[in-house]
């Protein structure tokens, strides 16, 4: 079992006292009912209170917890038939990206995720989600098999940025996730992005160039990892709390800046405390999404998704004006 994550620590606290009430009423045949309903009630609202107010820093601590469902624990839910492809035709097969076709509510889709391992091992396996240059070539190759054959793609982001490895640059890294950003832009077929866990630099853009970008509750966005960007701008990265607060790159924060247009709700506490409910919630946002963007002509798509990226980054400047006459 997973290490509660600090901020949790007094629900689960709480949690156990409830537990070692009901077995010490069970086994000596006390009735301590009203204790234990006083004190669940109390477990309630405690977890309301906890979970209600996150921080960036706790939002990125449930976004990359040991037990968050990662791409293959949501397949059975959302999809039927799906069929895995691998390779890129040109180098390797990058298990740190998984592509496919599959069936969701009826209507063939093309498939592509970032998938982080469950365990040290399978970390390894799929180098802890961080996508080497022919992971990207495997997803275009996807993505263009899908707009010969007129599928819709949906991504699934989930990694802390792109390998960056020697052996990544040899192969051309930034070459790679180039491409994926340019063909992504010119496609006719309806694209929905969303963000699973963690959604790291040009390692998550590279799959986010969609008409839609939906962002779980607990999800970040950003052009870096909050431990970087500390160590880039104060030297420290343990300053990490502090980098997070200041990129503002939660959903909510994605969401009022038009980086994502929806939020995806999570069960109280985050996905991996009921999988199955988090599965029902993102089923339901890809359908209503995708029937919409079905009805749209693919110059349309096109053109929108052209526009969304455009209208990104805007701002205010303000102008200093001085009487030069007075100086």
């Amino acid at each position: 079992m997973a290490q509660p994550l600090e901020f949790e620590k007094p629900l689960l606290e709480l949690e156990q006292k409830i537990l070692e009430l009901q077995k010490f009423s069970a086994e000596k045949g006390i009735d301590l009912s009203v204790e234990i309903t006083t004190l669940e009630h109390k477990a309630v609202v405690l977890k309301k209170n906890i979970y209600g107010r996150l921080q960036p820093w706790q939002k990125v601590q449930i976004a990359r917890h040991s037990e968050r469902p990662n791409f293959y624990d949501y397949v059975q839910l959302l999809f039927e038939d799906f069929i895995e492809m691998r390779g890129d035709r040109l180098f390797a097969d990058d298990r740190a990206i998984v592509g496919g076709v599959a069936l969701f509510k009826g209507v063939p889709v093309t498939v592509i995720a970032q998938v982080k391992g469950k365990d040290t091992k399978e970390n390894l396996q799929r180098n802890f989600g961080m996508p080497h240059p022919e992971g990207y070539r495997k997803a275009l190759r996807l993505m263009e098999q899908a707009e010969k054959f007129h599928r819709p793609i949906l991504t699934f982001i989930d990694t802390p940025g792109a390998a960056c490895d020697l052996a990544a640059e040899e192969r051309g890294q930034g070459e790679a996730i180039a491409r994926c950003l340019v063909a992504m832009a010119g496609y006719h077929v309806p694209i929905i992005s969303t963000v699973l866990g963690e959604g790291g630099s040009g390692g998550a853009l590279a799959l986010g160039v969609g008409n839609v970008v939906l962002m779980l509750e607990h999800t970040f966005y950003s052009v870096i990892a909050p431990e970087s960007c500390a160590s880039i701008l104060w030297k420290d990265p343990s300053k990490a709390q502090e980098a997070a607060t200041a990129l503002k790159f939660t959903a909510e924060d994605c969401l009022r800046l038009g980086v994502a247009d929806e939020i995806v709700k999570e069960p109280l506490g985050g996905a991996h405390k009921d999988v199955h409910r988090a599965g029902e919630e993102l089923a339901c946002v890809l359908e209503k999404h995708l029937s919409r963007l079905r009805g749209e002509a693919p110059e349309v798509l096109q053109q929108k998704r052209y526009d969304k990226l455009r209208a990104i980054g805007i701002f205010r400047q303000e102008i200093e004006v001085r009487d030069v006459s007075l100086q």
